[in-house]
């Protein structure tokens, strides 16, 4: 008899012997999964987070590794008892693929005497053998980590939870872990931890990708805190119930209907078979344009910008790629891309503007332009159009860009405080149009600034606060009413005003649905707008009022932009912005339905009323 044959004859007459207990092993091997991949996510954390001697690493570096065997063993057992091992392998090839990894450094250890790293790169050191062997350890456990905690967003479909609710519990979650790891001391260059406000700040401002800064990030923070912030700044861009389901639809069984539900609910999908597709391709699209950006940053760096090493430039071009793609306004420079050096890397600063504006459309925008599908579409058919809602977006977008740029340029023109050293007036009129462009694209919801933002006169601040306020595009990295929201709003005002009595755009009507979801939002946000800016008069009075309107709105917009006030709040003042970040990002409206009471039933009407408006 064959071998196969024979081991697939042996597993199946096992398989039926413990047919009958089979259900209570598989869950006392789930338990242990869970157990060891959170023990193991804990010493992590400790290894990373506080300071160690030599002496801990070997003992750490034993844990891990019967860690990675546990899990080997484990996948190897679940794939023995399956009744189909085939299908099971395939459905967890990226499991697998992790777990073939660990079988053949055991295997050239056994057999060679060597670990993989020494197979593949023999000029190493033994010394830097051992620093990469359990750098890949630490990487292939994380990875496995992020394996099991894919499983158990496997179960979000079970939850009995408003998708609202969820949303906001998931950013809750995301800036409460974000604030514990910023507080390790190994986060920051200084003695001892983060003070927990300057964290939690910090930690806000980066999951719900604003910007605005307590501490200076270049300075204040290791490279390990400036990572915390960068995932931080990925998981809140692209948002933290998509990224469970990402790595859920991976594994065996996929994501269920239920899920699929609270996912179309929670990302504003227009149908069930979007939230099941889109998901996938929300990634495809960010890890390959930040790819992308970071390549083309990292190409473009000044030369007058010095790094210590290889490795310091690939992070800073990452970093840089990642908070521009995700409309964060985040930098590694002390003065953001005001730096000098990096304030005249206009090309690089092109670069950055085509992360902020492909961002800030979104994914939704980007797949009816791009997507392969959609290409071959409009080839096969060109007269076919676009969706009405990309052609909103887009265009929107492109003429807020222009009357952004002019009137920057228009403005600070005039501004003579911009004669300064790096001020609008002392560039030659190539650069006042890349500055142009890049602060109008930037103000919309990005945050990054290539100019001087204390300086601007008071005719930019107030151009720049409505730009802030209007935002990105729906389903983008920005925030902001959106420009979908505005425009809505604009062609109901305008309709109203010519006396028709349908919205329409494109040779479509916009229902009433919209128009009041779009007016709700719109109230809504400047409500919100005014209660901050009211209470941080009260808490600020020694502020300008014009600083603190722009700040308030910077926040709620999650822009990131500051008149240079935001480190000299005080602790009642920063708890104001915090609130306002976080409203911001989760939504005005999203906020508005988690805190209200929805009616029973709306199946009526009473007699109209007339109301004198105006």
């Amino acid at each position: 008899m064959p071998l196969a044959k024979l081991i697939r004859s042996i597993r199946e007459r096992i398989n039926v012997r413990i047919y009958s207990s089979k259900g209570k092993a598989t869950a006392v091997l789930r338990f242990l999964r869970v157990t060891v991949a959170f023990a193991m996510a804990a010493m992590l954390i400790w290894v990373h987070g506080f300071p160690q001697t030599l002496i801990d690493l070997p003992s750490y570096q034993y844990w891990i590794r019967a860690a990675l065997l546990f899990f080997v063993v484990s996948f190897l057992v679940r794939w023995f008892f399956d009744f189909e091992p085939s299908k099971y392998l395939k459905s967890n090839a990226f499991e697998a693929g992790i777990l073939s990894v660990i079988l053949i450094d055991v295997f050239l250890r056994a057999s060679l005497g060597m670990p993989m790293v020494a197979f593949l790169l023999p000029d190493l050191s033994p010394i830097d053998i051992a620093h990469w062997r359990f750098a890949i350890s630490q990487f292939l456990l994380f990875l496995i980590i992020l394996v099991e905690l894919g499983r158990l967003s496997q179960r979000l479909g079970q939850l009995k939870i408003n998708p609202s609710h969820l949303f906001i519990s998931s950013f809750i979650l995301l800036m409460g872990i974000g604030t514990l790891f910023l507080m390790l001391p190994n986060m920051t260059t200084g003695p001892g931890s983060m003070p927990f406000m300057d964290a939690l700040f910090t930690s806000v401002s980066a999951s719900c990708v604003t910007g605005l800064i307590v501490v200076d990030t270049a300075t204040y923070f290791t490279w390990k805190g400036q990572l915390v912030i960068l995932v931080l700044i990925q998981l809140g861009g692209l948002n933290i119930i998509s990224f469970a389901s990402f790595f859920g639809a991976f594994l065996k069984g996929g994501i269920g209907l239920k899920h699929n539900l609270m996912i179309r609910d929670v990302m504003s999908f227009d149908t069930l078979s979007d939230s099941r597709s889109l998901i996938k391709r929300i990634f495809l699209f960010t890890f390959l344009l930040e790819a992308a950006g970071a390549l083309y940053i990292y190409m473009t760096w000044d030369s007058s910008v010095v790094f210590s090493s290889t490795g310091s430039r690939i992070f800073h071009s990452v970093f840089h790629s990642v908070s521009a793609f995700n409309n964060a306004g985040f930098s590694t420079f002390t003065n953001g891309l005001f730096e000098q050096g990096v304030r005249n890397s206009y090309v690089m600063h092109f670069g950055i503007a085509g992360l902020i504006f492909f961002g800030g459309i979104g994914v939704t925008v980007l797949n009816d332009l791009f997507a392969p599908e959609a290409l071959r579409m409009r080839m096969r058919t060109p007269w076919r159009r676009l969706e009405t809602s990309t052609r909103l977006s887009l265009y929107t977008s492109l003429i807020l860009l222009g009357v952004g740029a002019i009137g920057f340029a228009a403005l600070e023109s005039f501004n003579p405080a911009q004669h300064s050293e790096g001020g609008f007036l002392q560039m030659n009129w190539f650069e006042q149009t890349i500055a142009s462009i890049f602060q109008s694209m930037s103000t919309r919801t990005a945050g990054f600034n290539s100019i001087d933002v204390s300086i601007l006169g008071v005719p930019t601040l107030l151009m720049f606060m409505v730009l802030m306020f209007i935002g990105a595009s729906s389903g983008g990295t920005g925030g902001g009413i959106k420009t979908s929201t505005f425009a809505v709003v604009f062609l109901s005002a305008l309709a109203t005003i010519r006396g028709k009595k349908y919205v329409q755009i494109y040779r479509r009507t916009i229902g009433y649905d919209l128009v009041n979801k779009a007016s709700s939002i719109f109230l809504f946000s400047v409500s919100v707008i005014f209660v901050g800016v009211f209470a941080l008069s009260i808490l600020e009075p020694h502020v300008p009022f014009v600083q603190l309107l722009f700040e308030q709105i910077s926040a709620v917009a999650t822009v990131g932009l500051s008149t240079g006030i935001t480190g000299d709040l005080s602790s009642g003042s920063r708890i104001v912005i915090i609130l306002s970040m976080f409203i911001g990002r989760v939504g005005v409206l999203t906020v508005a339905v988690a805190v209200s009471r929805r009616v029973d039933t709306n199946n009526y009407k009473y007699r109209e009323a007339h109301i004198m408006l105006g």
